[in-house]
């Protein structure tokens, strides 16, 4: 039997089996839905997208998968250095791994063993962000706020060296200052707290944490798992503030296979590279750097550029601004809107309970969670289709009773 997530096994409704899926059409039944969530948010070329396809097929031809231990090859080669040019800066030091939740995981112990390697042991604290989710692994769990998983971790007690501070500019600041020679880093979702609401924040306390991270010598890492290639409306927010380690998964290979990577600058991969084995980075996934993985990501890529993704992003929020215009209803609190993302927070979670079974009739597939309703499509999408999903959006709360 198949252990679904997030859900309750018992009395869980039963899932809608998919039989294929075309563009940003999934197919079940007998019954065409638009993919209003981009599978998780990672399937940003849509679905069976023939150049992606291709890229994964060559490769398999060839070989599918060999470990990185001792051994090396052209995908992963290729990949490691097309990120090394096309990321800010001095992002040039690529850790693959299988999934965002183990490339957080990274980071944080990159971080803390970072600060130990230069003789800093004091450094064991990490500062994060209220409502925050950083992945469902043990560590990325404490560093993250998902009220989920509250009643687990206390279970071993709270952790005293993870600090939660609002996504405000004073806090930040007397975070540093109660804590700042204890801080072996700040680690964020930039800009848009997906898992915790899609709440949205100001540039400006990003631009004011890379301050206070360079005056009091603590590393910033920004887990764009979700963030990055184009969600806000920025290519990556890395570009306009640049952490010191980079986090990137989902659409880093298109949504087809699970993929991720730890970018660390040179300052950095200097605290791990000298002649002392015990400063090497214990760490090394199966599957990191997989070779159908790097295909897929370097094709991902390459659509990316040469489509100008950017540009249809920013078309996305556009129609998205337009048709949500003072929309306001019974039940809903706040529309919030950035780049390829739209979300409408309700009163409560009571309002949302209806809307999947809703949106299935209407020929669109949701997924909302908590008090969420939202929509991140797949870029590829028609203003026809993502009208038809903000009007279904809009609809239900014209048509239902709370």
């Amino acid at each position: 039997m198949i252990w679904y997530p997030y859900t309750q096994m018992k009395g869980m409704k039963s899932p809608y089996k998919i039989t294929g899926a075309e563009g940003v059409y999934l197919y079940t039944g007998g019954k065409k839905l638009i993919d209003s969530v981009s599978s998780w948010w990672s399937a940003i070329h849509g679905y069976n997208h023939p150049e992606m396809n291709e890229a994964i097929i060559s490769q398999v031809r060839k070989f599918s998968h060999v470990m990185l231990g001792g051994l090396t090859h052209e995908p992963v080669e290729r990949l490691a250095e097309k990120l090394s040019v096309w990321l800010p800066g001095d992002l040039n030091h690529c850790f693959f791994s299988d999934s965002g939740s183990v490339a957080v995981e990274v980071a944080l112990k990159m971080a803390l063993q970072y600060f130990i390697n230069i003789g800093e042991s004091q450094r064991v604290m990490t500062l994060s962000l209220e409502h925050s989710y950083h992945g469902d692994t043990f560590r990325a769990m404490e560093a993250g706020d998902d009220e989920d998983y509250h009643f687990i971790l206390k279970a071993c007690g709270k952790n005293e060296n993870i600090i939660h501070i609002p996504t405000e500019i004073s806090d930040l600041e007397k975070a540093f200052s109660d804590y700042g020679e204890k801080l072996n880093c700040l680690i964020v979702e930039p800009l848009l707290q997906c898992a915790g609401g899609m709440r949205i924040y100001s540039i400006d306390f990003l631009k004011r944490a890379r301050e206070l991270c360079d005056e009091y010598g603590t590393l910033l890492v920004f887990d764009e798992v979700a963030t990055g290639f184009g969600r806000t409306g920025n290519r990556f927010v890395a570009d306009l503030v640049q952490p010191d380690i980079l986090i990137l998964g989902k659409a880093l290979t298109g949504g087809y296979i699970g993929h991720a990577v730890t970018v660390a600058n040179e300052k950095v991969f200097a605290g791990f590279y000298d002649g002392d084995p015990n400063h090497a980075l214990m760490h090394g996934p199966t599957f990191m750097g997989n070779a159908l993985a790097c295909a897929a990501a370097m094709k991902s890529i390459e659509i990316f550029e040469r489509d100008n993704y950017i540009a249809k992003i920013k078309r996305i929020e556009e129609i998205a601004r337009e048709n949500m215009r003072g929309f306001s209803a019974r039940g809903v609190k706040e529309v919030r809107i950035i780049g390829g993302c739209v979300c409408i927070e309700c009163e409560d979670s009571e309002v949302t309970r209806g809307f999947q079974d809703f949106a299935y009739d209407n020929g669109v597939f949701s997924r909302p969670f908590l008090k969420y309703i939202y929509t991140m499509p797949p870029y590829i999408i028609s203003e026809e289709d993502l009208v038809s999903i903000l009007r279904v959006m809009k609809q239900y709360f014209m048509d239902s009773e709370f």
